[in-house]
């Protein structure tokens, strides 16, 4: 028999000598290494893969698998082997080690191998069991670790996107996508990966750790896989499933929390304030509006978000909760974004939508409480007083006047306050009481205001306290009643011919009392006065005279014959 016949027919490890046995009659074994697991035995039939060193007594080496830098393969107990060998492994467990003491008529007996093994000799072996396998095998698969929440599981023609360790039987590494730092992305059941894997990977949740067990006909069988896999070797895979998809997937949402009253929903053209985190399907955060304490805002349906979210978003309410479960071809693809967003990676979104608009939406008014004796109405010029509470639409309070010493007063239609508050205090009796919704287009816009984010929706709660009746715009003073004849001579009280500041100031506080006229209404009549004082002494000498004095309506005839 040839050396080579030797090293693949005989599949030996060879034992350095342990001292003359004397004659034998069987193989004597020296279990010298027993690992803690062993989860198999080899038994007959098993087909095998180990190293070994063979020697004579004396210790000189005839052969080794270790000179060669190949293992040895083969099936035990089948006749394959020389007999000695075919016992000496019966038993053995991945990473076992046995000395071997092979009598010469289980060896090579009488015979022995010509220019290698004399006759009658007997042989020692130092065997390490590498990989046992036997053909009725089937795939081995240990759940590790599996997520509580499970909604789906990978099926064929799923791509999937995973982190693995991968081994031998005896723990010798031979690939880790860790080091590659980087996920391995593949169809399943397409016949990408070597059928073991592809049928390990069925099954599996986002999340989940399972070791995949692999023989060799469903790896690489007989070739191997260049140095790093020996021919016939199993393959031990720890895999962490990190997500999956289908290329057939649309978006999936789950309504995490829905409000009871839900008026309006989000349609494509509107305009949507939203928090959210982002995470992907292991869990790992990539981004969050929290994180930079600012609502994400955009239109929807018009391309400006990934189409997944421009999708997600449709029909949500003010206020709900939802989860949007994004594949990556509704994503960012195949390239993925910046260095926390990997290629093909399926992103989940949990959304807290504070509120949304539409460019053309109106002020939105509703009548809490009406008078029932309500027969005037606020007017554009009117002063108003009222109390207010202002809010966001997620309820986040925002100003009040109750926090104040008075309530708030205005004088409507002269742009001191917002164009949607304004139209919110229009046709108001005193003592009614209204919520008005705001869009940021009658409110404080983009930009926003101090203390009010930037296109956000304003929700108010209003009661009228107080009215006074306003005047024409650019007035200050109307008359309820005709003209005195000589205007300038009723003003003129001493008769001095000028009227001064305090001549002025008597004269038409006079005609207020006596109901013959009336101020714009304000916080501050005496402002008011010295106003119509100021534009009437037009040569600011403090005094008016007869020639100075003009009322509004003749001003506006002169400039209207300019014309």
């Amino acid at each position: 028999m040839s050396l080579l016949c030797l090293v693949l027919a005989l599949s030996l490890l060879g034992v350095r000598g342990l001292g003359d046995p004397g004659p034998l009659e069987d193989v004597v074994i020296d279990r010298y290494y027993i690992p803690k697991v062993c989860l198999r035995e080899v038994q007959m039939g098993d087909f095998v893969r180990y190293h070994y060193n063979g020697t004579f007594q004396d210790g000189t080496k005839f052969d080794s698998s270790y000179d060669r830098g190949a293992t040895v393969a083969g099936v035990a107990g089948v006749g394959r082997l020389i007999t000695g060998m075919d016992r000496g492994l019966q038993g053995m467990c991945v990473n076992e080690r046995r000395h071997l003491i092979v009598p010469p008529h289980l060896g090579y007996g009488s015979i022995g191998v010509a220019g290698l093994i004399p006759p009658d000799t007997t042989l020692y072996f130092d065997v390490i069991l590498l990989d046992i396998w036997n053909k009725e095998d089937k795939l081995q698969i240990t759940t590790v670790s599996k997520p509580q929440r499970c909604n789906r599981t990978v099926e064929n023609s799923d791509f999937v996107r995973y982190h693995y360790n991968g081994t031998l039987l005896d723990g010798t590494p031979f690939d880790s996508s860790y080091g590659k730092d980087s996920t391995y992305d593949t169809y399943v059941g397409s016949g990408w990966l070597i059928k073991g894997m592809d049928e390990g990977l069925l099954g599996m949740c986002a999340g989940e750790k399972r070791q995949i067990v692999i023989p060799p006909f469903l790896a690489y069988g007989e070739k191997g896989y260049g140095t790093v896999i020996p021919p016939q070797a199993s393959l031990v895979f720890d895999v962490l499933l990190v997500d999956l998809h289908n290329p057939k997937d649309g978006i999936s949402l789950e309504h995490l929390e829905v409000p009871a009253s839900c008026k309006r929903k989000a349609v494509t053209g509107d305009f949507v304030r939203y928090h959210y985190n982002g995470t992907l399907m292991d869990g790992t955060l990539f981004d969050s509006s929290y994180s930079r304490n600012h609502t994400y805002d955009t239109y929807i349906g018009k391309g400006y978000i990934i189409p997944g979210m421009d999708q997600g978003l449709q029909g949500v309410c003010i206020g709900e909760r939802r989860r949007v479960i994004i594949p990556p071809h509704l994503a960012y693809g195949e390239t993925g974004a910046g260095n926390k967003i990997p290629g093909s990676a399926v992103l989940i979104f949990d959304v807290h939508v504070i509120d949304f608009h539409n460019p053309a939406d109106p002020v939105e008014i509703q009548t809490i409480h009406r008078p029932a004796d309500c027969n005037v109405t606020t007017q554009d010029r009117d002063f108003v007083r009222y109390h207010y509470n202002c809010s966001l639409l997620d309820g986040t309070k925002l100003f009040s006047s109750h926090d104040y010493e008075s309530p708030q007063e205005a004088t409507l239609g002269t742009n001191k306050i917002i164009e949607g508050l304004n139209n919110g205090l229009l046709n108001m009796c005193v003592g009614e009481k209204r919520s008005v919704i705001v869009p940021p287009h009658l409110g404080h816009g983009e930009s926003g205001a101090r203390g009010v984010p930037g296109s956000a929706v304003l929700y108010f709660e209003l009661e009228l306290l107080h009215r006074e009746p306003g005047v024409p715009e650019g007035y200050l003073f109307v008359w309820h009643s005709d003209l005195p004849e000589n205007l300038f001579e009723a003003m003129d009280l001493n008769k001095d011919g000028e009227v001064p500041p305090e001549e002025f100031s008597e004269f038409i506080k006079a005609q207020i009392s006596e109901g013959k006229g009336r101020l714009m209404p304000g916080p501050d009549p005496e402002k008011v006065v010295n106003d119509m004082f100021q534009n009437q002494d037009r040569n600011k000498d403090g005094k008016i005279t007869a020639e100075e004095l003009k009322l509004k309506s003749d001003e506006d005839q002169v400039k209207h014959e300019e014309l």
